[in-house]
């Protein structure tokens, strides 16, 4: 339902909440001012002005925990992508020491990985309708070919050991 403000420009996205916030202060001051007659209108007159700066204090202070908060998961989410990836490019690297035919292997494996986690993954993030049930087929399938190898020479030994 979000999805089209999420997608707007900045300054569009600024406009359309500072819009419907206007839309909907000026919707509570009417409803006030109608009903503000008589005895209300006393008892409405007994919220002083000074309560606002102390209200306002406390509106800044939600927006900045909220803000932390959302920080902190973009901080963590930007860990676990650079973790990934870092893990992904040791497997081709470490593939390097291997023959050609499992070296070439696991490159396409670790191909077919990427290729899934954008096509499939992603998406399904965005709308999140993503699980964590499944190990990811293609990186099984780079270890089984790693831990297949009869080692030639100590390299070999090495690479199998860091898989």
């Amino acid at each position: 339902m979000g999805d089209w403000l999420l997608n707007l420009s900045i300054p569009w996205m600024a406009l359309v909440i500072f819009g419907a916030i206007y839309l909907l202060a000026a919707a509570i001051y009417l409803t006030v001012i109608r009903l503000a007659i008589d005895d209300r209108a006393r008892a409405f007159k007994t919220l002083s002005p000074g309560m606002l700066p102390p209200l306002g204090v406390i509106f800044g202070l939600l927006v900045g925990f909220v803000a932390v908060e959302v920080w902190g998961d973009f901080d963590h989410a930007k860990a676990a992508v650079t973790n990934e990836a870092s893990a992904l490019r040791a497997i081709v690297l470490l593939a390097e020491h291997l023959p050609d035919e499992q070296k070439s292997r696991i490159r396409a494996l670790v191909n077919s990985h990427i290729e899934e986690a954008v096509q499939h993954e992603w998406p399904a993030m965005a709308e999140q309708r993503a699980t964590l049930g499944t190990l990811p087929q293609g990186l099984v399938q780079c270890l089984d070919v790693a831990l297949d190898v009869k080692p030639a020479d100590e390299s070999q030994v090495t690479v199998q050991r860091a898989k």
